[in-house]
């Protein structure tokens, strides 16, 4: 039975195709993006610290929050460049323009980190 828009529910099997599929894509990454796995290092080093370093339940989110959003950011980015990459190596603006801008989505995300970890770990 479809729900008020139309979709299938999803059941136990249809979330386990997509926890299948997100693994998949992690996995991706991992094999085939370097600036990944520095983070994805970084991060198994920076989320249990964050999480003890964090005084309160909000200070330990955005610690650990922050993190995750720098990996989430790099595997939007890393999926921009793949589709660029898949219609060819000439240059396009438009392209160069995409792939600038994905790789500036990390760099604030980057920075949100460095603004929370500074602002939190000094006060």
């Amino acid at each position: 039975m479809a729900d008020n828009y139309g979709h299938v529910p999803r059941g136990p099997t249809r979330l386990m195709k997509a926890l299948r599929w997100s693994m998949q894509g992690i996995r991706a990454a991992w094999l085939h993006e370097s600036s990944f796995r520095l983070e994805a290092v970084l991060a198994a080093v920076m989320l249990p610290l964050g999480a003890w370093l964090g005084e309160t339940g909000v200070e330990k989110a955005l610690l650990v929050s922050t993190v995750l959003m720098v990996l989430s950011m790099e595997l939007l980015n890393s999926s921009i460049e793949a589709v660029i990459e898949r219609y060819g190596p000439e240059h396009h603006e438009l392209a160069g323009r995409a792939k600038d801008m994905g790789s500036a989505a990390v760099f604030v995300s980057l920075s949100a980190v460095v603004a929370a970890w500074v602002l939190i770990l000094a006060s």
